[in-house]
């Protein structure tokens, strides 16, 4: 967003909160912006006057949820990360078959109620198979080279990668 808006890293100051902890900072005036999540965006949301949300998941939704295993585990255990997989879009058939008990306990994690979480969720896009699939034949790319950029501003990465599609593994999706 930064870089889309002709900043860079070195233009603001960077401290690490927690999620809820940015929001409400951010709420209360104790910084200029904040990055922060469900249901704890909400809290912004709620205090408009505290100031504007630039991006959510509705914009990239690729961000919502990442799974990552490592090389050596996904080829140990193939059928475990099919399973990984599987269970997250069993997840997502769970959340439209009754949203009710789903809400209810994915806001148990986050110390809402169903009801509170429910409204926080409106805001997200899950990402389906399809989604998945698409992303990983067509967006990821795009996605990568600007992560890239920005991971070696931040001195997160010494030098980029030669070779971006082998850094990731689009079979479990498919």
């Amino acid at each position: 967003m930064l870089s889309k808006n002709g900043m860079r890293l070195k233009d603001v100051k960077l401290t690490t909160l927690s999620p809820q902890a940015a929001a409400q900072a951010f709420v209360a005036g104790q910084n200029d912006a904040a990055m922060t999540y469900e249901p704890y965006l909400s809290t912004v949301r709620e205090n408009p006057g505290a100031g504007k949300i630039l991006a959510t998941t509705l914009d990239y939704p690729m961000v919502i949820d990442t799974v990552g295993c490592a090389p050596a585990w996904l080829k140990e255990h193939p059928k475990a990360a099919q399973a990984l997989a599987d269970s997250y879009f069993a997840a997502l058939d769970l959340i439209a078959a009754d949203p009710a008990r789903s809400n209810e306990i994915m806001g148990a994690a986050v110390k809402q109620t169903g009801e509170q979480f429910a409204k926080s969720a409106s805001f997200l896009r899950w990402q389906d198979r399809a989604a998945n699939q698409k992303f990983f034949t067509e967006e990821i790319s795009a996605f990568m080279k600007d992560a890239t950029a920005i991971l070696l501003e931040a001195g997160v990465i010494r030098k980029a990668p030669q070779d971006l599609a082998a850094m990731f593994d689009a079979r479990f999706v498919k």
